[in-house]
């Protein structure tokens, strides 16, 4: 037995010390080998495209981990506006959104309490939709909208962001028709029951909503007016063009002038650690095939369509990554990365 208190206390000291080297610092295994960080990916629920890609954004991350080392998990949340809050509550590391809910959600727009520091990583998959009608209903413009009833998407989703300015862009808004809220699938029933005008539509292409309209159903595409397309195109940076070939749905016998209206994008907090996002984007993008196996949607992850610029900064870190590979845009070799 130690009687002498300051030898206690020195044994009690030493005890320590032996303590701490054996379980290692944080960060450390224990043999001086740092721990791999725990990462998360936030998704949407089940049955959507960000739950399946996020889920494939983070297998990849998982399996190849980096010099530092990580675990990635993706997980299921409500979607955008929810991935976005979370974020800057330092709850998810990353996150899938929609671009234009997050360009309003950076802004503080209506809707949003506050700005929303949140950095865009990497812009994903395009997301194309547009309000389809049955034939024969008696709508055939987005102008013909006005005193029906029309399904605008789940409620919650966010839809609201994209499909309020192109109703504006027509001379319409949300007061003119009576809003419907439902799944995608539940939309398509609607419209073949009558109890829905028209809805709005739409994802990768195919759309697998749209398919089932058209397959089962006589539909008309209702067109953007062209001066409204191009008013929205010059306005707000996360539409962008896009046809659809012609024959990509059942009765669809010419290309349809449609929209981009808000891709899918990998986002982060506007203070994540910038090597961190640097090598989070590096991984993705040198082993981007391995996305694609997973999902088709990794075809995305290109020169000209990952740093593509949709309303939301790009965080520091992803720019480095960009920059360093000559792929961000206005940089010299950027055209030339794009075209091979």
């Amino acid at each position: 037995m130690i009687r002498d208190p300051r030898l206690a206390a020195l044994s009690l000291v030493l005890a320590a010390g032996l303590a701490l080297g054996g379980c290692g610092t944080a960060g450390d295994d224990g043999a001086g080998a740092p721990q791999a960080r725990f990462l998360s990916i936030g998704t949407a629920p089940p049955g959507g495209a960000f739950f399946v890609v996020g889920g494939a954004l983070a297998e990849v991350l998982d399996a190849n981990p980096g010099a530092g080392g990580w675990q990635v998990t993706a997980e299921s949340t409500k979607g955008t506006q929810e991935n976005i809050r979370r974020l800057t509550r330092g709850e998810l590391d990353f996150a899938l959104a929609n671009a234009a809910i997050t360009y309003f959600a950076v802004r503080g727009a209506e809707g949003w309490e506050r700005t929303h520091d949140v950095k865009s990583v990497m812009t994903l998959a395009p997301n194309v939709a547009f309000f389809i009608a049955p034939r024969g209903a008696g709508v055939e413009t987005i102008a013909d909208l006005a005193g029906r009833r029309v399904v605008v998407g789940p409620a919650g989703a966010g839809f609201e962001y994209f499909i309020r300015p192109i109703l504006a862009a027509h001379g319409l808004t949300y007061d003119d028709f009576t809003p419907l809220h439902a799944t995608q699938a539940a939309a398509v029933g609607m419209l073949g029951d009558g109890s829905a005008a028209a809805a709005f539509l739409g994802g990768a292409i195919p759309t697998a909503s749209i398919t089932q309209a058209t397959t089962s159903q006589d539909i008309v595409f209702l067109p953007f007016a062209e001066e409204a397309r191009e008013r929205l195109l010059a306005e707000y940076p996360f539409f962008a063009p896009v046809t659809v070939p012609a024959g990509t749905y059942a009765g669809q016998e010419a290309d349809f002038a449609a929209l981009n209206v808000g891709s899918m994008q990998l986002v982060t907090a506007g203070g994540a650690d910038e090597e961190l996002v640097y090598q989070v984007t590096k991984t993705l993008y040198e082993h981007r095939a391995e996305v694609v196996e997973r999902h088709p949607a990794g075809r995305a992850i290109n020169p000209a369509n990952a740093p593509r610029e949709t309303g939301t900064p790009f965080h520091p870190g992803a720019e480095r990554y960009y920059r360093e590979i000559g792929i961000w845009p206005g940089s010299d070799d950027a055209a030339a990365a794009a075209g091979g």
